[in-house]
């Protein structure tokens, strides 16, 4: 099996400063190179710009130690929250399975930053790309709010294992990569654009801007329509600067702002001792306080490695049960991951005409075996993270940012105090300018065609509204289909959309069957 895939890497670099360039992002050496018989970049200086190709895709080194540290910064929350969606402190807080097993927070908390460090560092030297991996917040919450009613955590992270060597079979045969060349532009661009809208809503949710109501409409602006809490305020006031400084084109201005604005949280905390949200205190910090308290360092307790059981989950509740279990994960982080790493490899400038990206096959298969080293863990499946087009926003374009992302994510097995300064109204505030930025891509899509219209429509729109990425590009892979085929068009849809849109079909009706397979 071959991992490092260089394919189409010669063609990378000019179609990467023609996307930069159209989006306002081009670097000054990328400007300078751009367009037909100019001169090409000046030879590589140091073994870093030669292995990770920086020169070549209009980068600096800089920019790339910036954008690592961006992406991490933006993804930091997940070593808190991850803990807090799987584990607890005792009992009586934590998901409990189907044995009253339990999970400790110190210890997936633990286990999150190692996970994450050593996959987004080997995806960064495997794929040269500037995606940070971490815990997928779908996958972890399916794990704990469904799959552990009927196994225990082993057996579950078990499953999440087999997911993974399935997701890496079909990245190592090229069966993943055939799916990605079979989506069309059109509909690989509405993926970005949908997830950009995805995560700025996230953005909103997050910060408490936007809240769900109690009748009515399903969110309403901040409490009641108006804004009430500084927290929410922290989070407008930097969204605000950040969106200054990219707007200025500061370099460093999503770093600065994630910077600033965190100060700033802090001195409204010491001043107001707002505290974090709860049940009786809703205008709180949600997530994280900003407050630096109690020890700093900590050496990691990594009991939970290695604690996953392959097969038990088949022998408690049955062969089909399991692998309706196993097709749901997969299904999940297949397509989840495909979108995020379009959207972010459009982003980034590094996608081809058609979509793909350098180190395709590469990336597709180190992804695959983030979700196999995220149930040995216990950690839950890794996978690429959204929230990495923060760093891309920051100018990174290599793997050489994913490094660092990596490396500080080693670092917080022993930091995370620190880690969790940052608020999470603050991380929200980079996400909604992230998003803004990807909304570019949206002109490359034929509204008036109604044929395609409507499929990228309805990717777009379903992300943010049903909080998921797969089920997103689900619906576009199945309108895409059954409207092109309707309007006579059938010969021009893929045959393997047509198989995906049959396995997307059984998807959304996996509630119904596995009520017929209980039955």
């Amino acid at each position: 099996m071959t991992i490092l895939d260089n394919s189409h890497e010669e063609h990378s670099a000019p179609q990467s400063r023609a996307t930069a360039q159209a989006s306002g992002q081009a670097t000054t050496a990328s400007k300078s190179t751009a367009g037909k018989g100019s001169t090409p970049p000046s030879a590589p200086e140091n073994f870093l710009d030669r292995f990770f190709q920086i020169t070549k895709r209009g980068s600096t080194l800089a920019r790339e130690f910036r954008g690592g540290l961006v992406t991490f910064f933006t993804m930091a929350y997940i070593v808190i929250l991850n803990p807090l969606i799987l584990g607890g402190f005792s009992a009586d807080n934590a998901p409990t399975d189907v044995a009253g097993g339990w999970l400790s927070a110190a210890q997936v908390g633990a286990v999150t930053g190692l996970t994450a460090g050593v996959m987004t560092i080997l995806f960064g030297l495997i794929a040269n790309l500037p995606f940070g991996l971490a815990a997928g917040l779908g996958i972890n919450s399916f794990l704990a709010v469904s799959v552990i009613q009927e196994v225990t955590w082993p057996e579950a992270m078990g499953l999440v294992v087999i997911n993974g060597i399935l997701i890496v079979l079909f990245g190592a045969t090229g069966a993943r990569t055939a799916i990605f060349r079979a989506v069309p532009k059109e509909l690989k661009a509405a993926i970005t654009v949908g997830i950009g809208l995805f995560i700025a809503f996230i953005g909103f949710v997050d910060s408490g801007f936007v809240r769900p109501t109690a009748g009515g409409p399903p969110v309403q602006l901040g409490d009641g329509g108006s804004i009430t809490s500084i927290p929410t305020l922290v989070f407008i006031v930097g969204l605000l600067a950040m969106g200054i400084l990219v707007a200025r084109k500061v370099q460093g201005g999503l770093l600065i702002g994630i910077v600033a604005t965190t100060a700033l949280a802090a001195v409204v905390e010491a001043v107001f001792k707002i505290g974090p949200s709860s049940a009786t205190n809703p205008g709180g910090w949600h997530l994280n306080t900003p407050v630096l308290s109690g020890q700093l360092v900590a050496a990691p307790d990594l009991s939970l490695v290695g604690q996953f059981d392959l097969f038990g989950a088949f022998g408690r509740i049955g062969g089909l049960a399991a692998t309706m279990l196993v097709f749901t994960l997969v299904f999940t982080n297949f397509f989840d991951a495909m979108g995020t790493m379009t959207g972010l490899a459009k982003s980034a400038g590094v996608a081809h005409k058609d979509g793909t990206f350098p180190r395709l096959k590469s990336a597709f298969i180190v992804e695959g075996f983030g979700a196999v080293a995220g149930g040995a863990t216990s950690g839950s499946s890794n996978t690429v993270y959204i929230d990495s087009a923060a760093g891309i926003g920051e100018g990174a374009r290599t793997g050489l940012a994913s490094v660092v992302t990596g490396l500080l994510f080693l670092g917080s097995m022993f930091l995370t105090p620190l880690t969790s300064v940052v608020p999470l109204e603050v991380a929200a505030a980079a996400l909604v300018v992230v998003g803004a930025m990807m909304m570019a891509q949206i002109r490359e899509i034929k509204f008036t065609k109604f044929s395609v219209a409507l499929p990228a429509f309805l990717t777009i729109v379903t992300m943010p509204l049903s909080y998921s990425i797969a089920n997103g590009i689900g619906v576009g892979f199945i309108s895409w289909a059954i409207i092109g085929a309707a309007s006579g068009k059938a010969k021009k849809v893929h045959p393997l959309m047509w198989v995906v849109s049959v396995g997307f079909l059984i998807y959304f009706a996996r509630g119904p069957i596995n009520t017929l397979l209980g039955a």
